[in-house]
């Protein structure tokens, strides 16, 4: 009762403060009865589920979470419709309504991040067909190990730029991050922009012959020496530039979702398919995140 707020954005004591939602009687469904309430402001009629994922859903709540965790863990939804004896259509609904609410969720309590280190990396992956690759570009917080911010898109300036752009919105910007990637063309450029030459910010080069890495090279791009050496001193995670973390994250993911994997016949249909899932994956990482705080 204390954080149910009237749905009616036209409410005229919303804003009040003052408790205005009652208990009004039940309504019942396949599932029992459920509680409704009413708003003594301007009338409205509602139930506990309006404004959530679960309002008009037609099956359990607890069927709606499992779909949404099986996807997580690497299902694809041919395989979750037969597990839960669902219609693909209602998976492909049910998993694009839970997206849509994880990156609603992810953009409400992501921001104000202290980053201190930060990596940032692509997964490459298909939608359709060998013929259309599609790349996720990623970042990852090594200090709290928080997925700030994520794009899905081509291996473009504006997609690099994009991803930055949204990790610089969600930042604090008290002090300048140490920022390790790989040798993309366009990561430099977005640095020098967004941050400016006042960052840390270097490159790990993998020169590879025959599909093996044969060396790898660490260049420090902005930043003096004596820099360097200061936050090397006061990181927690790394002693030297590298980007263990990102791709120790984008393994994890390939893992745990049939869309990602290299070698797989389930590779996604659409590009929402790879937000959908990169979008839970997220918001349950930010959750979790959270709850440890």
């Amino acid at each position: 009762m204390k954080r149910l707020r009237c749905p009616n954005h036209l409410c005229p004591r919303k804003q009040s403060g003052t408790k205005i939602i009652i208990r009004y009687g039940f309504y019942r469904t396949r599932w029992g009865r459920r509680r409704r309430f009413r708003c003594t402001g301007c009338g409205k009629i509602f139930c506990r589920n309006r404004g959530t994922v679960y309002h008009r859903l037609q099956h359990r709540r607890a069927t709606f979470d499992e779909v949404a965790a099986l996807s997580v863990e690497g299902f694809n939804k041919s395989s979750i419709a037969r597990v839960k004896q669902l219609a693909w259509n209602t998976v492909d609904r049910w998993l694009e309504k839970a997206a849509r609410e994880c990156h609603r969720f992810n953009d409400r309590r992501i921001t104000g991040l202290k980053v201190t280190e930060l990596q940032a990396d692509e997964i490459r992956t298909m939608v359709g067909g060998k013929q259309q690759p599609i790349w996720i570009f990623s970042s990852i917080d090594v200090w709290s190990r928080l997925w700030p911010s994520t794009i899905v898109g081509r291996r473009s300036y504006r997609n690099t730029l994009g991803l930055f752009r949204d990790l610089s919105s969600r930042m604090i910007h008290k002090s300048f991050p140490l920022i390790a990637t790989d040798g993309f063309k366009f990561y430099q450029q977005v640095v020098r922009r967004i941050f400016g030459v006042g960052c840390l910010y270097g490159q790990v080069i993998k020169k590879r012959r025959k599909d093996q890495i044969v060396k790898v090279e660490h260049k420090t791009r902005f930043g003096a020496a004596w820099r360097w050496e200061q936050a090397w001193k006061n990181s927690e995670d790394s002693k030297k530039l590298n980007t263990s973390y990102i791709e120790r994250l984008t393994l994890t993911i390939r893992q745990g979702a049939s869309y990602l994997c290299r070698r797989t016949l389930s590779y996604a249909r659409r590009v929402s398919d790879c937000e959908i899932i990169w979008n839970c994956c997220v918001a349950i990482t930010t959750f979790s995140d959270l709850i440890l705080r």
